[in-house]
């Protein structure tokens, strides 16, 4: 489990986040969500390790991140960033092995990064280099190397639940790839991983089991979608007028247009 407890953040003179808790336990899917601003980017950081909080505590595992060595973090969590560049001619594929432990076995390797490459939907690109490839597709070869990631540790037998942290993952990608996103992140939630992603669509953050909705840097609200999701409480963390609509079980949220 990856767990912020009661954390604060100020930078360059802004309150960034204040107090806030929240958790991504194993086996389950967790949506960040929030306005523009609102902390979610930092959240993730914070959970990865790559910030440390002036007050409050983030654990990864049980355990406090700041006594965890980096190779320790890098078995127990993988990260996909928001920007994802490569200046060099690098193929798909061999960005993907990027991901690998470095103690992975050789053996296993190439399995390791086809599953990967396979589940980002990826196959046919998977010698093509990768400056040029579009912006989805960049955004699922980082996918895929986070994969790659997780899928090493469970291969080197790392102790503990692995954790993937994901920022804006479907943000460039097309409808059917979104789609396949999820349900990878689904699939991987089924086997005991725990997710946190941060998504700006409340439509597919309604996917997760749990939401946490930030504003102004703090946690609006926290629980499963249907708790969340309430026209009163994103009109009011969204200052946008929005009409749930309930269709086979799930709940969708449509943005009401000025006059509507």
């Amino acid at each position: 489990m990856a767990q912020l407890h009661e954390v604060s953040l100020t930078r360059g003179g802004r309150r960034v986040l204040h107090r806030v808790s929240l958790e991504a336990p194993a086996g389950r899917v967790t949506a960040i969500a929030g306005p523009n601003g609102s902390g979610k980017t930092t959240a993730l950081a914070l959970l990865a390790g790559d910030l440390t909080p002036q007050t409050g505590e983030v654990r990864l595992g049980g355990e406090p991140m700041a006594r965890l060595s980096p190779a320790e973090r890098a078995r127990r969590r993988a990260v996909m960033p928001q920007h994802f560049e490569i200046a060099f001619d690098f193929t798909a594929r061999e960005v993907v092995e990027m991901g690998l432990l470095p103690d992975a076995p050789a053996a296993a390797a190439r399995g390791l990064v086809d599953r990967a490459l396979e589940e980002a939907g990826l196959g046919p690109l998977a010698d093509r280099a990768v400056t040029r490839l579009s912006g989805g597709e960049r955004q699922r070869v980082a996918f895929a190397r986070a994969l790659a990631q997780i899928h090493s540790a469970e291969a080197v037998g790392a102790a503990g639940p692995r954790t993937l942290l994901l920022d804006e993952p479907t943000a460039s990608l097309d409808l059917a790839h979104q789609a396949l996103m999820i349900s990878a992140l689904r699939r991987l939630a089924e086997r005991g991983v725990g997710v946190a992603v941060v998504l700006h669509d409340l439509n597919l953050a309604a996917a997760a089991d749990a939401i946490v909705l930030l504003k102004a840097g703090e946690v609006a609200a926290d629980g499963p979608p249907e708790a969340v999701l309430t026209e009163a409480r994103i009109a009011a963390v969204y200052a946008a007028p929005v009409r749930l609509v309930e269709h086979e079980g799930r709940r969708l949220v449509a943005l009401v247009p000025p006059g509507g």
